[in-house]
């Protein structure tokens, strides 16, 4: 395959557009799963809740679509030496593992005296436990998957250097790992934390993969214009399209069938569904994130670009505003709780926002929340940016 190293832009600016559409996606699903879990299915606003808490399921997804992406756009065009294996490693080992230790400590001491340990001994045990397997509160499994598609990532990367033939085929590839997974651990195994394994994600894993790879062939496709739809590239962008309008509506409907009906499906289609819903998310997102890139102005632009680049902080300390938002925000007027389910929103992510963008204008907040990006902020001439990029 022909390196394109020298043509490759030194940064991707779309892509903290993109975390800033998954952040947001990530809390909407958190602040909407109470709500349908407690709120009459026969309200008229019930259906307008349970496609909130469905359809913006893509942000976990999309976040491990991109870790991959960025991964393999910086490292398979390289020299693959000893020297930057140890040095992915202890870079990346350092900036998540940390991160993840304080806050599974922070949550697991959150709800420790809830849970009632008998003794000192079982409480250390429990969260031994719950950290090496993601439990510590609901959320963190994202970031167990992250560590362990690190640790996968070396060896990954070595065997399509190695085959560079197979990097064409790693979208099908991916999925058919993830759902061998799916199906032999739904016949066979039967783990009920398969959520919190990263083989529940080699779709988008191994998507990543192969837009990194061949990013120099596709960015192309990723550019939608007026001129285009009339070009070979709509013949991509339409079945896109329509696959994921298609099964958004579906994995909305199946859920609005069990929730407010009692409808009883097949979990497999709950998953396909699933599957294929935030997978094509990723892709249109991506899209939509170049359109905004071209389209908006300066300082909105970098207004989301500073939110995708502190989503992962926001992403780890939502849930406490959440749970301050789900304490004080309580009433029985029904017109009062549609505005508190939208106010508990806004004050998780524009609190967290908040909180997490001033924490990392000082040096050691990498302890927290992960390295900084070197300015990924757009300059006064956007024209020039773009083209850059």
């Amino acid at each position: 395959m022909k390196n394109n190293t020298l043509q490759r832009p030194q940064q991707i600016r779309e892509i903290y557009l993109v975390r800033a559409l998954a952040i947001i996606g990530v809390i909407m699903v958190h602040s909407t799963s109470g709500v349908v879990a407690a709120f009459n299915p026969d309200s008229s606003l019930y259906g307008v809740y349970n496609f909130l808490n469905i359809f913006f399921k893509f942000g976990t997804p999309t976040f491990i679509f991109l870790s991959s992406f960025v991964l393999f756009f910086n490292y398979y065009h390289k020299p693959l030496t000893k020297e930057r294996i140890t040095s992915f490693y202890k870079k990346r080992m350092l900036y998540i593992i940390i991160p993840y230790f304080i806050f599974s400590f922070l949550y697991f001491a959150m709800t420790a005296t809830v849970q009632g340990y008998a003794s000192t001994g079982e409480m250390i045990r429990a969260f031994v436990m719950d950290f090496l397997t993601g439990k510590a509160y609901t959320h963190l499994y994202f970031v167990f998957i992250s560590i362990q598609l690190y640790i996968l990532f070396p060896f990954i990367l070595m065997f399509l250097k190695k085959f560079p033939k197979v990097t064409k085929h790693t979208i099908w590839i991916g999925f058919v790992l993830q759902w061998a997974f799916v199906l032999l651990n739904h016949y066979y195994w039967q783990y009920s934390l398969k959520g919190s394994i990263s083989f529940s994600y080699m779709s988008y894993y191994f998507l990543g993969a192969f837009m990194g790879i061949h990013y120099q062939q596709i960015h192309d496709y990723l550019i939608v214009t007026k001129e285009k739809l009339f070009s070979k590239k709509a013949l991509v962008w339409i079945p896109l399209w329509a696959i994921w309008i298609g099964t958004s509506a579906g994995h909305v409907g199946v859920w609005y069938a069990t929730r407010a009906n009692g409808a009883m499906i097949d979990s497999k289609i709950y998953e396909l569904l699933w599957n294929v819903h935030t997978f094509t998310s990723a892709l249109v997102l991506m899209q939509i994130a170049y359109w905004l890139y071209r389209n908006l102005h300066e300082k909105v632009l970098n207004v989301m670009i500073h939110l995708g680049v502190v989503s992962f902080g926001i992403y780890l300390i939502h849930p406490i505003l959440l749970l301050i938002a789900r304490k004080v925000l309580v009433t029985s007027d029904p017109i009062l709780y549609h505005v508190s389910v939208a106010v508990m929103f806004l004050f998780a992510l524009i609190g967290s926002w908040i909180i997490v963008g001033n924490i990392m204008k000082f040096k050691e907040s990498w302890v927290l929340f992960g390295p900084k990006p070197k300015n990924p902020y757009v300059p006064s001439s956007k024209k020039e940016a773009y083209q850059a990029s």
